[in-house]
């Protein structure tokens, strides 16, 4: 009876691990119904052509990454000629003339030798229902990135992507999402990405919920040529419900985010710190509710002249406007050594149809630092 029992243990540990490396927490906000591989078997891929399989096959699944998945020299390297829009300086980004680029959008920038992997320009394609899961801080994926297009009920938790050519301009973007719909991105990690971090559009992407990600800027290159990379997250979509909560966005200096399109972006209880150009960049028809969010060391808030409809969630009396539609009253924004942003429109608001993300003062938040990103759930 006492060899059964202890067995008895093992088994009851084991059935706990493997649901612990399954799925954590539940998404909020506009992508709060997705459910990704939901229960299916856990599937481990163990070299880079299982992962890029599993992840653009058609079955339902929950792959776990329990290790680094390197696609850097695996597809050969390119030479050949880019430009330099931003001057040749040691810590300027070059651009790779993609599509050709350079001769039509910067026929004037120096001429320059470019030398890259070619496996950044070429993204993992991702399939409908999937959970792509991370193992403690094991889930590493290098030289490439995520491509999800025309796919939807999509979860990415607890992985690092990095190493996609950051000295280059079109060196690859570490997620991109079109045409697609229920998207959660959660406690993943961006750093040492070429163009842009996280990117929507330009087709419909419907419901994305991006939250509790570490959006690392910190680069020997920039298009500023500071260390703080410009190319952060870029929302186009043609009709985008954007959830962006409790994400830490560190040394950057724009697009971060870049809204445009047709895109409603609730920014909640977010993290900016150390950003030497601006936060948001935003056009016409960009919404924007940003509430309980921290600005700290960033130099505009908001790119000027930036347009489209913003509720900047200015004071308590204000923010009782955010009862009807998002479902609480909204939190104000908090701006240490930053500028800060202005607007109280909020004619969007029905749009939100009690998908709001609950928020929390934005003095409660500098926690972010620790504890967005992979390898801490």
């Amino acid at each position: 009876m006492k060899s059964l029992s202890i067995f008895s243990v093992a088994i009851a540990a084991l059935v706990s691990n493997v649901s612990a490396a399954g799925v954590t927490g539940t998404p909020e906000g506009f992508a709060s119904e997705v459910t990704g591989g939901g229960n299916a078997e856990g599937a481990y891929p163990k070299s880079t052509d299982e992962l890029v399989s599993m992840l653009g096959d058609s079955t339902t699944r929950v792959i776990f990454l329990d290790q680094e998945f390197d696609f850097t020299g695996t597809e050969g390297t390119a030479s050949e000629q880019g430009c330099a829009p931003w001057g040749t300086g040691s810590g300027c980004q070059q651009a790779i003339n993609k599509d050709d680029w350079c001769n039509n959008y910067q026929p004037d920038a120096p001429k320059v030798d470019v030398s890259y992997d070619k496996a950044g320009l070429n993204p993992i394609v991702v399939n409908s229902d999937k959970s792509i899961v991370g193992i403690g801080a094991n889930g590493v994926i290098k030289g490439k990135g995520l491509y999800i297009k025309g796919a939807k009920n999509i979860i990415i938790q607890n992985i690092h992507i990095t190493e996609l050519n950051p000295q280059y301009v079109w060196g690859g973007d570490a997620i991109q999402v079109d045409g697609s719909d229920l998207v959660w991105i959660d406690h993943v990690t961006t750093s040492n990405i070429g163009r842009q971090h996280i990117v929507l559009g330009t087709s419909a992407t419907n419901r994305v919920s991006i939250t509790n990600n570490h959006i690392n800027g910190e680069s020997q290159w920039s298009a500023t040529c500071d260390g703080h990379q410009y190319w952060s997250m870029y929302f186009t979509g043609s009709s985008d419900m954007v959830t962006l909560k409790n994400n830490y966005i560190f040394k950057t200096s724009g697009r971060a985010p870049k809204v445009a399109g047709d895109t409603v972006l609730h920014a909640v209880n977010n993290y900016w710190q150390g950003n030497s150009g601006h936060a948001f960049e935003t056009s016409d028809n960009a919404k924007i509710l940003a509430e309980g969010n921290l600005f700290q060391d960033v130099k505009a808030a908001i790119e000027k002249g930036s347009t489209g409809a913003i509720f900047s969630s200015p004071d308590a009396s204000a923010n009782a406007a955010c009862s009807n539609g998002v479902g609480h009253v909204c939190e104000t924004n908090q701006y240490d050594n930053s500028g800060s942003l202005s607007g109280t429109d909020s004619s969007f608001f029905s749009t939100f149809g009690g998908k709001g993300a609950e928020a929390k003062p934005a003095s409660s938040i500098t926690g972010l630092a620790a504890s967005a990103g992979f390898g801490t759930i």
